[in-house]
């Protein structure tokens, strides 16, 4: 599967994305927002990331920005199965945040996500990370009012986590046929 937004296009990953992918996530100050990704993030990591099976329920894409030069990565978003819910992911080189790119690949990925027969999607951010609520919110999440204690691999430590959930009978046909390509 492929998605194109107005700016993004969302791949699945190939084996030989590996040297990019490592050279856009392996920053303490992307990876301590997550809950998997290890600190320090390596080139091992980043062939294992890339070499990940596909799941036609949960799936995980680069976003990537095309151009005259190529795709650039500039992040990753997925669909997860977390304790029987299902959870949107995502990260963004640092290079490339305040742009709104995560906020337009979380929006493509769920009109997917409705396709896919989803219902209702749950996220989280660490506390001292609020770019990423208001990521969420522009997706159209709403804070559940809940904090949790949350693991972070990059942190090594749990750290107090804010949950989130959107419904998916919101997301109007027009933006579910709009803009997605699939192949």
């Amino acid at each position: 599967m492929f998605i194109r937004s107005e700016r993004l296009f969302l791949r699945p990953c190939w084996p030989e994305d590996w040297p990019e992918i490592l050279t856009a996530i392996a920053d303490e100050c992307v990876v301590r927002n997550l809950a998997k990704a290890p600190w320090p993030y390596t080139m091992e990591d980043a062939m294992a990331f890339a070499r990940r099976e596909q799941d036609d329920r949960y799936p995980h894409f680069l976003i990537t920005l095309p151009g005259n030069d190529g795709a650039r990565i500039v992040g990753c978003i997925s669909l997860a199965d977390r304790d029987g819910e299902v959870e949107l992911g995502y990260w963004i080189g640092r290079s490339h945040w305040g742009q709104g790119y995560a906020s337009e690949a979380a929006r493509a990925l769920l009109r997917l996500a409705r396709v896919l027969g989803h219902n209702e999607i749950v996220a989280s951010h660490f506390a001292d990370n609020p770019a990423s609520g208001r990521v969420l919110e522009k997706s159209g999440f709403v804070w559940t009012g809940e904090r949790q204690r949350r693991f972070s691999a990059g942190r090594g430590e749990a750290a107090p986590a804010l949950d989130y959930r959107r419904k998916l009978s919101g997301v109007s046909e027009q933006e579910t046929t709009g803009m997605m390509r699939a192949a």
